[in-house]
């Protein structure tokens, strides 16, 4: 969960380039809502689709669209990945200023806010027309900007605990996990193996991440942010509490604080405990596939453990339509995005992936009862829902993000204090909400 490379308002305020296509200079909004036929003269509508999930994630969302264009035939959908959530972005922003932007993308669900403030996004609120309804409700609150609609659920996750319980079990511990911080401690240090003066195996590792920041604010009480979104709130003992809790761990060396930065540093804790050196780590939902066909051992996940209570952002991504394209790109965007989403294709992209079900009819539905039966693993991020809140996605937090997880690291490399960071992190960050 990482900042964006380019400044939204930055980038886009040079814009005044238009997509070259004839009739695709609407730039009002407020299509009319999707009558059904979409091509005109005959011909299908072309739409261009950027996704920002690669691997085996990416290549089921390649076949969705080959999916989609063989059952739509007025409706021809051009798929790109374009890398990381933040790559797309910085591609789609340029993509904006140069005039050749796609139709429908994926955004990162903290950017919603900002891309809704520079015009970039289309106010789904006229195609949706209520339709929106059947969305789960705990994944709507990163869907909407200043009350207009400018995105729909898609790979929807929460932040886990995974579990090695081969470890945990041959432990002593409970294979479920633990329910607190306390317990997560204790874990830690009964998984904490050295072989002289090195450690061998970490109880607990996980990247220094602000989602994971978020989480353990909330955990403790707290906010990230003042409900008027214009102070930061993480100056209380809500704030400051993942970080001692954090850097009291890793002093005691049963946490392992993984190398590199950002998406580096979560591929090093997932490598880790793949390898067995960690016996727990947070990470996506998303990644719960992925790290259950390559694990040698008993993969459990579990809610984030509670301080004073569960807690945990929701994250992963949105599908958005670009508000400059054309109105009959647009019914074809809504088409698809409403196609994507609908329960009968979020269903199997749940079970393949490991992100959540979109669609309350989803979750209810018999096929999801039976593969959580199955796979008790694959509900656990629903169930969480419940304690899960909205990620900050105030215009500029992107950037404010970025100062915050700057002073967590010095507070984690013993450069400041917990105090000192927040302090710092809380005079910087104000500076970007007052511009």
């Amino acid at each position: 969960m990482l900042a964006c490379v380019l400044s939204v308002t930055a980038v886009l305020a040079g814009c005044g380039g238009s997509k070259e296509a004839a009739g695709t200079n609407n730039q009002s909004g407020g299509s009319a809502a999707p009558q059904g036929q979409t091509a005109s003269a005959g011909k299908p509508v072309e739409i261009d689709f950027w996704y920002a999930l690669g691997g085996k994630n990416g290549e089921y969302i390649e076949k969705m669209v080959k999916d989609f264009n063989a059952s739509h035939k007025d409706i021809v959908v051009k798929p790109a990945y374009q890398g990381s959530y933040y790559e797309n972005h910085s591609k789609v922003l340029a993509s904006v200023s140069a005039g050749n932007q796609p139709d429908v993308t994926m955004v990162e669900v903290g950017s919603i806010g900002a891309f809704a403030d520079a015009k970039v996004l289309e106010d789904l609120g006229p195609y949706a027309n209520g339709a929106e309804k059947k969305y789960i409700p705990g994944l709507l609150g990163n869907s909407y900007w200043k009350d207009k609609l400018y995105a729909i659920p898609f790979n929807r996750s929460t932040p886990l605990l995974y579990l090695n319980r081969d470890m945990l079990k041959a432990a002593g511990l409970d294979p479920n996990g633990p329910k607190t911080w306390d317990e997560l401690r204790q874990f830690s240090e009964a998984l904490t193996k050295k072989e002289g003066d090195k450690t061998a195996t970490y109880g607990f590792s996980t990247a220094i991440d602000i989602w994971f920041y978020e989480a353990l604010v909330f955990q403790s009480g707290g906010k990230i942010l003042t409900d008027d979104n214009k102070e930061l709130a993480i100056n209380s003992e809500a704030g400051k509490a993942p970080l001692e809790f954090w850097t009291g761990m890793l002093k005691e060396g049963v946490m392992k604080a993984p190398p590199g930065e950002k998406y580096n540093a979560w591929d090093v804790a997932k490598q880790d405990f793949l390898n067995q050196q960690v016996g727990m780590i947070f990470t996506s939902t998303g990644d719960l596939r992925s790290l259950k066909e390559n694990a040698k051992f008993d993969l459990g996940t579990a809610f984030l453990p509670a301080n004073k209570n569960f807690g945990a952002p929701t994250g992963g991504a949105n599908l958005v339509m670009l508000a400059k394209s054309s109105d009959e790109e647009k019914k074809a965007s809504w088409e698809f995005m409403q196609w994507m989403t609908d329960t009968k294709q979020t269903i199997p992209f749940s079970l393949e992936s490991g992100y959540m079900p979109v669609t309350t009819e989803a979750v209810e539905s018999e096929d999801m009862k039976k593969a959580y039966e199955k796979e008790p693993n694959f509900q656990v991020a629903v169930k969480q829902l419940q304690y899960a809140s909205p990620r900050p996605m105030v215009p500029g937090y992107k950037e404010l993000q970025e100062v915050i997880m700057t002073e967590i690291q010095r507070a984690v490399l013993g450069q400041a204090s917990v105090d000192e960071a927040i302090q710092k992190a809380t005079e910087k960050g104000q500076k970007l909400l007052k511009k």
